[in-house]
């Protein structure tokens, strides 16, 4: 891991300019929300609805085939919803909507007991995807879902069809396709959410001035890249000297916890050059920029290379090592973002995003 560590080190830090580039404003909005946003939450709701019709199918004719279709779905919709989580912003928001897809982390095990036992009490009000959203959001989403797909004794489902457990799984599949049909059309509406980002002004719910819905864009990628880090490595591993658990990563049963960070990270690249935020900085720090894109690629290239099986990770020198790693280049993207990033365009004085640490 000394190779990825120096090769990061040689990037030297840029320094911060004046002001920003206030004439490409309007662009980077319009391209955020047209260019990343809202296809992020389409893409989303495509999966959804295709995973809960592979769901139905499975629950109707339970084999390996059918079976094999709906993990497949599960996986997409994981990747689907990796790529847009990011944006914890705006109408996800509202409703709870955010913690009914993924209710985590989940601290005391929440969401797993009350699964568990609707299971296991055959809780006939859970099967209803009108009734399910005023249950605990935490029997509501992926997660609920991965344990149903892959939890203990999934095998049962193999037995008949339409067993409860599958229709309980078919009822979270179809709730988690409504609530995506949802932030779609919230983001679709005419003078929207998305009208709001767009076009900043006194009159605005959302957003008063350029510098306020240019805060919260670059918020949304200090934030992911905090919770890439915080929630999604240091959650289950504390370094070497632990304490670390392979039960708290996240999707670990189904063995996308590596699929989702990549998508994760994937995202807030794709949003940083899509919506074109170079083009805020002068021209002889756009450097930037290019200091995180390289980040993002070491990034890629080392959660690409590593485990799925997360006990597998932890009793690995190497693949842990390869944490470290990630840990401490999450930790240079989210100095370069706020510091140097938000510095450039006139929002790191005296504000910032992170955690400080």
């Amino acid at each position: 891991m000394k190779q990825f560590i120096a090769a990061t080190l040689v990037i030297l830090s840029a320094g911060s300019a004046a002001a920003m580039n206030r004439d490409a404003v309007p662009g980077v909005l319009e391209q955020a929300v047209d260019g990343f946003i809202r296809p992020g939450y389409q893409n989303f709701a495509a999966a959804t609805g295709t995973l809960s019709e592979a769901v139905e199918a499975f629950c109707a004719a339970p084999d390996e085939t059918s079976y094999q279709a709906a993990t497949a779905a599960f996986d997409e919709t994981v990747a689907a919803w990796s790529a847009i989580e990011i944006v914890r912003t705006g109408p996800v928001l509202e409703d709870h909507r955010f913690e009914r897809i993924l209710y985590y982390p989940d601290r005391k095990s929440i969401g797993l007991k009350q699964v568990q036992a609707a299971i296991i009490e055959q809780d006939e009000t859970a099967l209803d995807p009108d009734y399910l959203p005023q249950k605990s959001v935490a029997m509501q989403g992926l997660l609920a879902l991965e344990f149903v797909l892959y939890g203990t004794q999934y095998e049962t489902m193999f037995e008949a069809p339409d067993s409860y457990r599958c229709r309980y799984g078919e009822a979270i599949a179809t709730n988690m396709d409504r609530v995506a049909g949802e932030l779609t059309a919230a983001w679709e509406a005419e003078d929207g959410v998305a009208d709001a980002w767009k076009h900043p002004g006194p009159d605005n719910p959302l957003f008063r001035t350029d510098d306020e819905a240019l805060t919260a864009l670059l918020g949304i990628l200090v934030h992911g890249a905090e919770t890439a880090r915080d929630q999604r490595i240091e959650y289950f591993y504390r370094g070497e000297g632990g304490p670390n658990f392979a039960t708290r990563a996240i999707y670990w049963r189904s063995e996308n916890t590596w699929p989702s960070v990549l998508a994760n990270l994937d995202a807030l690249q794709a949003l940083l050059n899509e919506a074109g935020m170079e083009d805020l900085l002068d021209e002889d720090v756009r450097s930037i920029v290019s200091s995180i894109n390289f980040l993002f690629s070491s990034l890629d290239g080392v959660v690409e290379g590593m485990n799925p099986d997360i006990r597998v990770v932890l009793n690995d020198p190497d693949q842990r090592a390869k944490l470290d790693y990630i840990i401490l280049n999450l930790k240079d993207v989210i100095l370069r973002l706020n510091n140097n990033y938000g510095g450039a365009i006139g929002l790191g004085a005296g504000f910032s995003f992170s955690d400080g640490d």
